[in-house]
């Protein structure tokens, strides 16, 4: 993916990516519009905004379109992450977790989940 996702473009990612069927224009508005108080336009410039950066895919039914991801969710967050850890940490993750862990932000419950992913990382 060569050009980034804004943080407006990401909720309507994360609808379609939460659906399990192509959504209309209209559907994702209903899913994210009242929450992020965006019009029906709003909704449709960001779909547009997708479709040209090519993580969006569409097909035509009948007068409308149907969106569905190009971009698989799982990829998306891989690629962003590792985005961060090569601008901020110098490409290591240790650095990161060094640094959530000294401004307390592990939790005892991030703590134990990291310390059974290492354990089944050296396994």
């Amino acid at each position: 993916m060569a050009e980034r996702i804004s943080e407006a473009e990401l909720a309507v990612m994360e609808a379609l990516w939460a659906a399990a069927t192509p959504l209309t224009a209209q559907e994702v508005h209903e899913r994210i519009g009242d929450a992020r108080e965006w019009s029906d336009r709003t909704v449709k410039t960001m779909l547009g905004r997708l479709l040209a950066k090519g993580v969006l895919a569409h097909e035509e039914d009948g007068r409308r379109y149907l969106y569905r991801p190009a971009v698989q969710r799982a990829a998306y967050v891989a690629g962003e992450s590792r985005r961060l850890i090569d601008r901020l940490f110098g490409g290591r993750a240790a650095p990161l977790v060094a640094h959530l862990a000294e401004g307390e932000g592990l939790s005892a419950d991030d703590i134990a989940d990291l310390e059974a992913l290492l354990k089944d990382l050296k396994a």
